[in-house]
Parts: structure tokens; sequence; C-alpha cells
């Protein structure tokens, strides 16, 4: 789509960025006159149900949720066949790009991790687990506010287990594949990696793996082959963080293995 081009009630302003499910452009509403986000699926993919069932899957559960630190959904809906998703504009980078020039700043870090684990709290209260937490899901806005996104892969506590058992390998960032096992390598709890049902400890651990990432600067089951981080996930205990070196509070150690435990 082009700048200028209508999109049901909306007005093209630019595409924002494109992945391996779909594309997401700036849009303008001009019955509430804001700029809002639009995610649109891939033509090649709106034919294959079980990445349609995935896309609406993820509006769902993120629009069943009304907290600061998600992101907001406003509309969910077909155009010309094309699935679509309606949510509010972010400015900023998503914490994958903040991490790209190493460890964070201890108080930035834990300013960050508080605002996550407040948002992933509000999803569990409300039976939704996100299964894919990571650095490329976690979203800085320019004025410091976090946002978690893509509830793609949330799982519903009550939903059937057979429902509950479809399940997507990220081979690359932020892309995924289906395979066998569900969530993202190096983040994905040890539960995850064996296949096996997940609940929210699953996303207590990818919390801990995110927070160790921002403290460190480095992931902590980060191996040559993702067969190898898959084994460390399992069997390893991640090296100890540099305490002494970068100032980290031992009781923020602490909580880090605690998380991973």
């Amino acid at each position: 789509m082009t700048a200028g081009s209508n999109f049901g009630a909306h007005e093209i302003v630019a595409l924002i960025g494109a992945g391996g499910r779909g594309e997401v452009y700036r849009a303008r509403d001009p019955r509430l006159g804001r700029d809002v986000a639009i995610k649109v699926v891939l033509a090649a993919f709106a034919a294959d149900g079980e990445r349609v069932h995935r896309f609406e899957q993820e509006a769902r559960a993120a629009a069943a949720l009304n907290h600061p630190n998600i992101l907001a959904v406003y509309d969910i809906g077909q155009h010309e066949g094309a699935p679509y998703v309606v949510s509010e504009l972010l400015e900023g980078d998503t914490l994958r790009e903040r991490l790209s020039a190493g460890p964070l700043p201890v108080r930035k870090a834990l300013d960050h991790s508080v605002q996550i684990a407040r948002g992933l709290a509000a999803a569990h209260e409300k039976g939704i687990v996100h299964r894919d937490l990571k650095p490329e899901n976690v979203f800085v806005t320019t004025d410091g506010r976090v946002k978690i996104l893509d509830f793609g892969l949330a799982k519903l506590i009550e939903a059937d287990p057979a429902v509950a058992g479809m399940s997507a390998r990220a081979t690359a960032p932020p892309q995924t594949q289906p395979g066998l096992v569900l969530g993202t390598l190096g983040y994905m709890s040890p539960e995850q990696a064996r296949g096996l049902p997940a609940d929210h400890r699953a996303d207590i651990f990818a919390f801990g793996a995110v927070l160790y990432e921002m403290l460190s600067g480095r992931r902590a089951f980060q191996r040559d082959t993702g067969a190898d981080t898959m084994i460390a996930i399992v069997r390893d205990e991640p090296p100890d963080l540099p305490v002494a070196d970068r100032q980290i509070p031992p009781a923020l150690q602490r909580l880090v293995s605690r998380c991973l435990e």
C-alpha cells in the first residue's frame, strides 16, 4: 500500500516495517484525529488458516488487556481478504535495539524490568500467558514507557489443551516458524524447550533472561547452535552476572537467579 491510499476508514501514511507474517503501516484515523499502526497479514499467508488464527489470537489476547505497559489494540478485521489489527502507534525503539549498544545502566534496567513485570502481572491476572517474551517484543517509547508487544503466541490458561499445544520455533528474530516447540531460542523456558505445556512461569523465566541481558549485555543461554542453546536452557545455569564490575546489587542478582530457577 502507498501513502495516501485508503484502508477501510483509515488513510495510509507510510510503511513502518515488514516481518515474517506481514507489514505494519502508519495510518491516520480521520474520525478520531489520531495516527495508529495497522498490522496486515501478507497476502501469501492470508490463505494459511493457522497463520491467520495466530494473528487473530494475538489481537484478541492484547485487546482483552487494558494496561499502560501493554500495547493497546483498537480494532481487528479483514480488508479485501487480508486480516489486520489496528493498534496504538508507538514512537521509540525496541529493547533489542537499545541493547545493541551493550548493557543498560542498572537503574535503567530496573525501571524497564518493573514496567515489564507490571504488564506481565496484568496479563496473568486475565489468564493470559505471553510465552514469547524477548527484547524484540519489548518496546521503549521516547518518554521511557515500556510496552509489551505481540501476544500472538499467548495462551489462555483455560484453553483446550489441543489448541494450547500449537507451537512455533523462532529461527531468526523476530520471525517464528511452525515447529515442535513454542517460543524463541534463548528466552524459552525449559518446559517449552521440551515441548511441554507452559503456564505463567514460562513468562517469569523469560523475564529473568531478559533482565539478565539488560544487566550483562549478553544472552543468558547463548550457544553456537540452536540445538546447543536448547540443551543449555534445559541443563545449564547461565554465567554469573558481572556483579562487582557493574555494581549490581546482590538482591538483584538473587532475583534474576530466582526467575531462572
